[in-house]
């Protein structure tokens, strides 16, 4: 029998009848504000802060507010079924972990506790380059679980090279090549604290572990550091990079690639072009760009351009069950979820992170349930209206 993950408010009830309370609250908006109060201003900072004036952030938050759930009655939705296909991979449902750097910063288990949570609950984790700890450890923290390796493209290609023959040697079976962040954008939270943990060497353990970076140094990492780091500076991201480039990654990737970031229905159809799987519709969580167009305004038009030809998949503003079932509704085949998670890891370790999967989508299973659904395929558009803003 397909497994109801709605059943996990019933598992929170029944614990209660020995005085047990859920850890962390289940309503996940209140995570970032206990995150606040128990963690330190540059890490919270670093992980809750947005572009500019936090515009983006905001209007994403906007975005899937402004979109209505129709429910409709007398359908049998007695027996449901969340799992989806997705970059030829079966999925129990339509979830990963979206790719967040520096974890240690919130929790010494860091990415290896976050990736374990994933495995356990059956949902791909996608792993970042820029973790703070070597994609080797992650993976076999993994074990069996699904994993996507997240690439910053880095200036030089043979370390470029070195990542993607690492990544798919560690069982990683699709890329998500991240095309928004050519330069760090201007972040207000992390300049005012003066706070860039890659500057103290953390969040750069893929790089200092290559053998492509380190035959870029005068001295091992360990006997100058600081040169270490100013070579990972100097090489982290690359401005000058275009599309015909993406060729190189098919080159060197021979599974799944999917480009994140895309915002705009002719980058979305450029992809289609250069032979790509897949799309995020992703502003960064509203962490690049200050006055960007909202990721779930901007899905729609994603979606009616190539989502007949590739998969779609959304991130940026997603907090709620009822979130995912609107971005399921514009159309996204998959939505990934970050900072939440992040601020459970920060909070109880690899429990928390947990605990932010099962409430996501136990919130997700009854709300398909109550609005009349068995399953994310029959979501579409006509399941929303949208309020004028």
């Amino acid at each position: 029998m397909t497994r109801h993950w709605a059943d996990f408010q019933y598992e929170i009830y029944l614990n209660g009848m020995t005085g047990s309370v859920p850890r962390l609250p289940t309503d996940l908006t209140r995570l970032e504000q206990l995150t606040e109060q128990r963690l330190g201003p540059g890490p919270v900072g670093y992980v809750a802060g947005s572009a500019g004036t936090g515009s983006t952030a905001r209007a994403n938050r906007a975005a899937l507010e402004r979109r209505r759930i129709v429910p409709r009655m007398l359908r049998d939705v007695h027996e449901r079924d969340l799992s989806v296909e997705v970059l030829g991979r079966s999925l129990p449902a339509p979830l990963a972990l979206a790719p967040i750097g520096v974890l240690s910063i919130m929790h010494p288990d860091a990415e290896p506790a976050a990736a374990r949570a994933a495995a356990a609950q059956g949902v791909p984790f996608v792993l970042s380059s820029a973790s703070s700890t070597p994609m080797e450890q992650v993976a076999e923290a993994s074990g069996d679980g699904e994993r996507w390796f997240q690439l910053y493209w880095a200036k030089d290609r043979e370390v470029t090279r070195s990542f993607l023959t690492r990544a798919k040697s560690a069982g990683f079976t699709a890329l998500l090549v991240t095309l928004d962040t050519p330069l760090l954008a201007w972040r207000p939270r992390d300049l005012d604290q003066a706070y860039l943990p890659f500057l103290h060497g953390v969040g750069t353990a893929n790089y200092f572990s290559d053998p492509a970076f380190r035959a870029g140094l005068a001295k091992p990492v360990h006997e100058d550091p600081d040169a270490a780091v100013m070579h990972f500076v100097g090489m982290f991201a690359d401005p000058g990079k275009t599309w015909p480039d993406l060729a190189f990654l098919r080159e060197n990737w021979d599974g799944p690639i999917v480009l994140k970031g895309i915002l705009h229905p002719d980058d979305a159809l450029r992809a289609v072009d250069a032979g790509m799987d897949g799309v995020v519709v992703s502003n960064h969580g509203g962490r690049q760009v200050a006055g960007s167009v909202a990721a779930a305004d901007a899905l729609p038009r994603v979606v009616e351009a190539v989502g007949d030809r590739l998969a779609v998949l959304f991130d940026s503003g997603v907090r709620t069950g009822d979130d995912m079932f609107k971005a399921l509704a514009l159309g996204a085949r998959a939505v990934l979820v970050g900072r939440p998670y992040a601020y459970g890891l920060g909070l109880d370790g690899q429990a928390g992170v947990e605990h932010v999967i099962r409430c996501l989508l136990a919130e997700f299973d009854l709300t398909l349930a109550l609005s009349g659904h068995a399953g994310p395929g029959t979501l579409g558009i006509d399941d929303l209206i949208e309020e004028s803003a």
